[in-house]
């Protein structure tokens, strides 16, 4: 039997599931989630000239949120966009 390696994310998502930490969603409430999903897929590219400072500065919020900057950006550009 051929063992599979599993990402250190996939071991947390498969020990969760083993110690029943999700739950089953009804038929609706699925499709809201699938549609709030596929809403926020990116699909789109923009390449900007931005201060080396603000950068920085953005990168170490994002770090601080355990996050990647360039996701922070983008949802502080989301969060704009929806105001």
């Amino acid at each position: 039997m051929r063992t599979v390696k599993l990402t250190k994310q996939e071991r947390v998502v498969e020990d969760a599931l083993l110690n029943g930490e999700y739950r089953s969603v009804g038929k609706d409430e699925f499709h809201q989630i699938a549609s709030a999903i596929a809403s926020r897929k990116k699909d789109a590219v923009l390449n900007i000239r931005i201060n080396s400072q603000d950068l920085k500065s953005l990168k170490q919020k994002a770090q601080k949120l355990g996050i990647k900057y360039q996701t922070f950006i983008s949802e502080l550009l989301h969060k704009m966009a929806e105001a």
